[in-house]
């Protein structure tokens, strides 16, 4: 494997006498497209918000680009680029000012943060909507708005939780593509997070099959398993599985 960039050890989050995420172990190496596929309620986004040092574990370790998340949020948010099922912006304002003011927070100067919001809006196919408040953006042109509003501080890492939502089908082809571009043309580390199964079996390397906050299997996604129903045959067998331990 490349250099670990995400590394869970036993991480286990409670609520009470409910477990969301159940002794995980996984590790992400740089580069990889890694697919995190469950059904809805799996426990994916609680795991994600960990990684973010958003949430603290119950027990066990999160560790971002050499960087605990528990203990250092701050250090780990510099790092990781984070575009989640619905994305905010300021209504009022257009896609370049939403991304200059994140480039300003973000430490970019002023000068540089409009070159490079242009140059990102391109990049993710919203150059004809310069003049358009965001308020009037679709939901699709929303995502891939908040994709670039990910890549302006220049992250090592970007977490998708269940980026294509809501999105129409010709929309979701066109960010999936999106994603599988911009993997093959930096070195980022991207953690993709669905219940779409061929969504993640189209553009990932790697696929942790999960459910009731439990990691079942981790697949390196050949081009055999990408044939025909492979992965869906294997992901149904280890649910069955699941059903009966019951």
């Amino acid at each position: 494997m490349c250099e670990p960039i995400i590394e869970l050890t036993a991480l286990t989050k409670k609520y009470g006498q409910f477990t969301a995420v159940d002794g995980l172990d996984l590790t992400i190496g740089k580069g990889d497209i890694f697919g995190l596929l469950g059904p809805n309620g799996a426990g994916k986004s609680t795991t994600i918000l960990m990684m973010l040092g958003l949430t603290e574990p119950t027990s066990g370790t999160v560790k971002v680009c050499g960087v605990n998340a528990t203990t250092s949020p701050i250090e780990v948010k510099k790092k990781v680029g984070y575009l989640p099922e619905d994305v905010g912006f300021y209504e009022n304002m257009t896609g370049v000012e939403n991304l200059c003011y994140t480039a300003e927070l973000n430490g970019i100067p002023k000068v540089k943060a409009k070159e490079k919001a242009l140059r990102l809006l391109e990049r993710v196919g919203l150059q004809e909507q310069l003049k358009k408040k965001t308020g009037k953006y679709s939901k699709g042109m929303r995502q891939r708005l908040g994709l670039a509003d990910v890549l302006i501080k220049g992250p090592e890492v970007i977490i998708l939780d269940e980026p294509t939502s809501g999105i129409d089908p010709a929309g979701v082809q066109d960010f999936m593509e999106l994603i599988r571009q911009l993997s093959s043309e930096k070195e980022l580390t991207i953690l993709f997070s669905s219940h779409h199964l061929h969504q993640v079996q189209q553009i990932c390397s790697r696929v942790g099959l999960f459910t009731r906050g439990k990691l079942l299997a981790d697949i390196k996604l050949t081009d055999e398993l990408r044939e025909g129903n492979r992965l869906s045959e294997i992901y149904s067998q280890y649910m069955e599985g699941e059903k009966d331990h019951e």
